[in-house]
């Protein structure tokens, strides 16, 4: 069981190039968050939606940034993105789940974008 404490990461840190989240916990976990990732599995109910079947898979997010890191009480933080998404907050135990699990979701999200013929791309301006 892990202790309430080691649940609270002893750094977060936003990247010079706002592109990777790190967390640590504690001296053993450590985890590059990319801000793409962060974006696409953001707990939010636009893309989470309040059932499993109403999950959104989001696409056109490569190069997504990550433009500031809010607080939330002692509990988690609200990253804001450079497409204006700022909704989901995320707890230290999604943080590290995430962290834990990061090659398997990310390949479960490219298998859906796949089959959902999506991309990573952003659309093009016109």
């Amino acid at each position: 069981m892990v202790e309430e404490e080691d649940a609270w990461p002893s750094e977060l840190r936003l990247h010079k190039d706002r592109k990777t989240l790190t967390v640590t916990f504690g001296a053993a976990e450590r985890y590059d968050l990319p801000a793409e990732y962060l974006r696409v599995k953001s707990p939010s109910a636009e893309v989470k939606g309040h059932s499993p079947q109403e999950r959104k898979t989001v696409a056109g997010k490569r190069d997504v940034a990550i433009l500031e890191v809010v607080p939330v009480g002692n509990y988690a933080v609200r990253l804001v993105f450079d497409d204006l998404h700022s909704t989901g907050i995320f707890d230290w135990n999604y943080l590290r789940d995430l962290g834990r699990n990061h090659a398997r979701y990310w390949q479960d999200y490219l298998d859906e974008l796949a089959a959902k013929n999506l991309s990573r791309e952003p659309p093009a301006r016109r």
